[in-house]
């Protein structure tokens, strides 16, 4: 944003500090204008013709931006990836132990990346690290869903889930 006599402009419009339209006048005019209320003269819309150009106190909008800017970013909540890895023959208990992590962490509105890495000769038994995968999915199918399907990329196996959007 262009302010005082940043501005070059031959001609613009001028709105007044309390939003009334003062017409279209030189940029010095404006100016002056601004000068005698002792704000500032911010060029607001630069691809209008003529520019449009409004009497305000730039420090005090600035500051009132920043504010704004600020709350916004305290409301938005950081989606975090927590990763649970399985092994292909995991057992029982481990299976729900891993389980109950999973269900935690999407309790607290993160994202679960589930990995199964394969050594040695699981390589060639990928189709039961899938079925594991969709047992996993199934476990917690009350308050996740599946955001990508279980897919193999090099030697490990990746799934994500998400919370289920509440009603």
């Amino acid at each position: 944003m262009l302010i005082n006599e940043e501005i070059r402009d031959k001609e613009v419009r001028l709105v007044g500090d309390d939003g009334e339209q003062l017409g279209i006048m030189s940029a010095k005019e404006a100016l002056q204008i601004a000068a005698e209320k002792n704000l500032d003269l911010v060029k607001i819309a630069p691809q209008a013709t003529p520019p449009v150009c409004k009497v305000m106190d730039y420090g005090k909008y600035r500051f009132e931006q920043a504010k704004r800017e600020k709350e916004a970013k305290k409301n938005q909540k950081v989606v975090d990836i927590k990763e649970i890895r399985l092994s292909l023959n995991i057992d029982t208990n481990d299976f729900n132990t891993k389980v109950n992590h999973a269900r935690k962490f999407l309790k607290a509105g993160d994202k679960v990346k589930v990995s199964i890495r394969f050594r040695g000769r699981e390589m060639a038994h990928a189709h039961l690290g899938t079925g594991i995968m969709e047992r996993f999915a199934e476990a917690l199918a009350d308050v996740s869903n599946v955001e990508k399907q279980p897919k193999l990329e090099g030697r490990s196996m990746l799934m994500f889930l998400v919370v289920k959007p509440t009603k």
